[in-house]
């Protein structure tokens, strides 16, 4: 992943980050062409403290195949926006995208039956947990038969992860005028991610917000 250094996370932020978000694209190669799935996954960590991502496809998934050969790649991303030239105070801009992104690498392992059988309630636990005080869902629920062919339909796959890079794209390169002009006009937008992205602006440099409201404050008013 190319990042410039105003854009580069730390290793535990980008690491918490994707763990946050819990869905990417895992990517590989066949040795002639990319393969790629989008999944949901969750992060443990070994003994060390090495990350390991964790996910299940679909038996057919060609994917399956390439486990244990060459490393993986999931690819996390999060909010997205286009900023327009337009909105900043300084001259001579030009368009551009701010995102945030992480990107895990790794050789992949298929798991036991017995591992698989963890990872459902695991991956399915991670995300219910966002849907308290509703009831989490476990696979007990299911009948036992059911729930023998779900997962001989599936593959559980576990990622060590050897490197963990990330770019958090929020214009932290640009004067304190011109993050709060184009973080507060991306607040205005209609789209979700524009409006994630303008509050992520607002987390990273406080200052430049408070600086302009400082400023129309101090302006003087028209009787």
């Amino acid at each position: 992943m190319y990042t410039p250094p105003p854009f580069k996370p730390d290793r535990a932020a980008s690491l918490a980050f994707a763990e946050a978000r819990g869905f990417g694209i895992a990517c590989a190669s066949d040795g002639g062409k990319p393969i790629a799935s989008a999944l949901p996954f969750y992060l443990t960590y070994a003994a060390d403290g090495t990350p390991r991502a964790l996910f299940h496809v679909a038996r057919h998934n060609p994917l399956v195949k390439l486990a244990g050969g060459s490393p993986w790649l999931l690819a996390v991303n999060g909010a997205d926006a286009y900023v327009s030239p337009d909105w900043y105070v300084s001259p001579d801009q030009v368009p551009t995208w701010l995102y945030q992104a992480v990107h895990l690498t790794g050789p992949v392992r298929r798991l036991s039956d017995e591992e698989l059988a963890v990872q459902i309630d695991a991956l399915s636990a991670k995300f219910e947990d966002r849907l308290l005080p509703k009831k989490p869902w476990v696979s007990g629920k299911m009948t036992a038969a059911r729930l023998e062919a779900m997962k001989k339909a599936i593959v559980g796959l576990e990622m060590m992860v050897e490197e963990v890079e990330g770019s958090f794209k929020l214009n932290q390169h640009k004067s304190e005028t011109d993050f709060a002009a184009v973080g507060n006009t991306l607040a205005l937008q209609a789209e979700a991610g524009a409006r994630a992205i303008a509050a992520l602006m607002r987390e990273v440099r406080p200052q430049a917000f408070a600086m302009i409201q400082a400023e129309m404050t101090a302006l003087p008013r028209s009787e």
